[in-house]
């Protein structure tokens, strides 16, 4: 599949970036002209400008295999936000050799796993809500489509990406938000146990992963791109040396 994709351009080493679910590669527009190197961005399968087809996590590693070959981006860094922070795991995964990837808030979908949350007296109950918010905003977009939708939400790796990242061998950053999304004021206790599930679990399940708290939301690579963009820079300059 022939993804759509745009060149940043910029000297120095090739970064592949990718967005997160819903989105589409100008999600990197104030990004990636501060990140030190060149930059290509694209949408994913079923993204922005980009066909659609099956979601197949294989599948769409090797259409981002198909971009770096048709940019001649030789062994790149590779940043992903949200789906694409998972993604960039996933890359580093494959490839051993990887200089460096970074997940700006991609692990794990917050209404799935309880046992994901740290103690909290309404878990059922207000996963449920949560959930139901998250499958009326899908609702409301045409792309990506339900078929795809379906497939994350009985994906493994899209529940809970802390396994693979665990299986990576190369320098990994993940870039944690410290803020909630928006959300009723009665859900807010519930993000908060997910966050410190994450806190409790990384150490334990990816001793690996070096960790980079970020006061911003999920969104942030839209609230603090210069911010974002120096957490980045400042990971891969040191994986090189």
């Amino acid at each position: 599949m022939k993804l759509a994709a745009h060149d940043f351009g910029g000297d120095g080493p090739p970064h592949l970036l990718l967005h997160g679910a819903g989105g589409a590669m100008s999600a990197w527009d104030s990004v990636a002209p501060q990140l030190n190197g060149r930059c290509v961005a694209v949408d994913l399968r079923g993204h922005g400008q980009s066909p659609d087809g099956p979601w197949e996590w294989d599948a769409v590693l090797d259409d981002l295999e198909a971009t770096t070959v048709q940019f001649g981006l030789t062994n790149p860094i590779v940043v992903g936000h949200s789906l694409g922070g998972i993604l960039a795991g996933m890359w580093a995964r494959r490839h051993s050799d990887c200089p460096a990837a970074v997940s700006l808030d991609g692990h794990r979908a917050a209404a799935t796993d309880p046992a994901n949350y740290v103690r909290y007296e309404r878990l059922e109950a207000d996963l449920a809500e949560l959930d139901a918010i998250f499958a009326a905003q899908q609702e409301m977009i045409t792309r990506p489509n339900r078929e795809i939708t379906g497939v994350w939400r009985t994906s493994a790796e899209f529940a809970d990406a802390l396994p693979v990242f665990a299986a990576v061998t190369a320098p990994f950053l993940l870039v944690l938000a410290t803020k909630n999304l928006p959300v009723p004021p009665n859900l807010v206790p519930l993000l908060d146990a997910h966050r410190a599930g994450l806190r409790r679990d990384l150490p334990l399940v990816c001793p690996n992963v070096r960790v980079h708290e970020i006061d911003a939301t999920h969104g942030m690579v839209s609230e603090q791109p210069a911010e974002v963009a120096a957490i980045v820079n400042d990971f891969t300059r040191r994986a090189a040396a």
